[in-house]
């Protein structure tokens, strides 16, 4: 069995961090002599927290399993609930008890896809999990893992770095894929949402996430991969 992941993280509030993580984060954004270029700076340094395993958290984690279609998101939230249809679940929790969750199931799987997992999703799950000191079941970041059981498919459509990387959207659209991304939902507004209470909102832009993953490795599997 090979399974879909996709992650959605929200940063702290920067005034919470440590004065001397301040200091760090803004070190270059404050040199811009140039007040508007300065304040722009300053403003993207915030919302790129959420990048940061040590500056955000982990709010849901979405999984598809590619042998019967089906998907289970673990989300922060303290409700169970699943789609009409049924193909999708909702599982509520703090981050701790989700990742416990993720880990128990990717324990049980031959392989893992991902888009960009290689460089985002599979660190930020084991740094966030050593931070709330959980043991992986299996260290998905590391080198011999990552070229044998993950396929990352922003890695293998763009051959490597052999041509240009686009980001998930881009090759919906490119590919005749429905996108997950809207308007007002995006990877890197998910913290403004999570911070309003929007949970069940988070959980469900992440299961369109797996979904497009999954129609775009289906195309790669079939087209592409030698």
């Amino acid at each position: 069995m090979k399974l879909i992941f996709d992650i959605e993280t929200a940063g702290y509030d920067f005034e919470n961090l440590a004065p001397s993580q301040q200091e760090f984060i803004m070190r270059y954004a404050e040199k811009e002599s140039d007040p508007k270029i300065r304040e722009q700076a300053i403003s993207d340094q915030k919302r790129y927290l959420s990048l940061y395993p040590f500056t955000s958290e982990i709010v849901s984690i979405g999984m598809l399993n590619i042998s019967s279609g089906n998907t289970m998101v673990l989300y922060r939230g303290d409700e169970e609930w699943e789609s009409e249809d049924g193909r999708i679940k909702y599982s509520g929790g703090s981050e701790e008890q989700i990742l416990n969750k993720f880990w128990e199931y990717i324990s049980k799987v031959a392989g893992i896809i991902s888009f960009n997992g290689k460089h985002f999703d599979a660190p930020f799950l084991v740094m966030r999990s050593a931070m709330l000191k959980i043991k992986p079941s299996v260290n998905i970041a590391a080198a011999k893992y990552r070229s044998k059981n993950h396929i990352d498919l922003q890695d293998e459509l763009s051959f490597y770095g052999n041509i240009r990387k686009f980001n998930l959207d881009f090759y919906c659209h490119a590919f005749g894929i429905k996108s997950p991304k809207t308007d007002e939902f995006n990877g890197m507004e998910v913290r403004e949402l999570f911070k309003a209470g929007k949970v069940k909102e988070i959980a469900k832009y992440n299961a369109e996430d797996v979904r497009a993953t999954y129609e775009l490795y289906k195309i790669w599997e079939e087209f592409v991969q030698g």
